[in-house]
């Protein structure tokens, strides 16, 4: 089991329940869609994942560890394992698309050899070689979104969360970054999506996670989402 939460709640100071009674469990490889309207609780739940937050109560374990009770000084291994890709892309403005995938295995200390090679691997899986000393300012959407995508994988995590990865493309390249995400998954990463895109959800038929006011409402095998 990669993923279990156990009665998993989260409240904010000011009263709002984000999260209510979660329990959940994602195995290795799972393309996972989570679905739900605005305030739902998607973020939360991805917030949780990564450590950004700490439940109310609950336990949330990820690759055998308990995020909750680990130390402070553990969490960046934690991140290591988890790629995060954003709706809005979260470029580094100054830096090429090279040095934006190359920048998280730096601060985390890689050899430059690795860097190097790491990055290379990354830029020729989202197809974005020949645009590695381009800044994000002479990208198109997409080409942002995979640039993205690349640092999210640039540490070879084994879990991609994506945070309403397609929210701000049209629709052609919209299926492209979905196609991409399909060949990271066949690699062998669990991908945990969270989506208001029905059309994407219905059309692969994949894992649904339905989330209403906090609570897990429906999860299906090859499910369908009437947002």
């Amino acid at each position: 089991m990669l993923i279990a939460l156990d009665d998993v709640s989260k409240q904010y100071p000011n009263g709002t329940e984000a999260l209510r009674d979660i329990d959940l469990r994602i195995d290795a490889g799972e393309f996972v869609f989570i679905v739900g309207s605005s305030g739902a609780g998607k973020s939360t739940l991805n917030r949780l994942l990564i450590r950004e937050e700490l439940p109310s109560s609950g336990s949330v374990v990820i690759d055998g560890t308990d995020v909750v009770r680990m130390k402070r000084s553990q969490v960046p291994f934690l991140r290591r394992k988890i790629g995060v890709v954003f709706q809005d892309f979260k470029l580094l403005p100054n830096k090429t698309v090279a040095e934006n995938v190359a920048f998280a295995l730096i601060v985390t200390d890689h050899p430059a050899r690795a860097v190097r090679e790491e990055t290379e691997r990354a830029l020729a899986l989202v197809n974005l070689t020949q645009r590695r000393t381009h800044f994000p300012r002479e990208l198109s959407g997409g080409e942002q979104q995979r640039t993205a995508i690349a640092r999210a994988l640039v540490n070879r995590p084994r879990i991609l969360i994506a945070d309403e990865p397609t929210g701000n493309l049209d629709p052609v390249t919209t299926w492209e970054i979905i196609k991409l995400l399909i060949r990271v998954r066949e690699l062998g990463t669990t991908l945990l999506i969270s989506t208001h895109n029905a059309e994407i959800v219905n059309a692969l038929r994949q894992r649904v996670l339905h989330l209403d006011h906090g609570a897990i409402v429906r999860d299906e095998r090859q499910g369908r989402y009437a947002a």
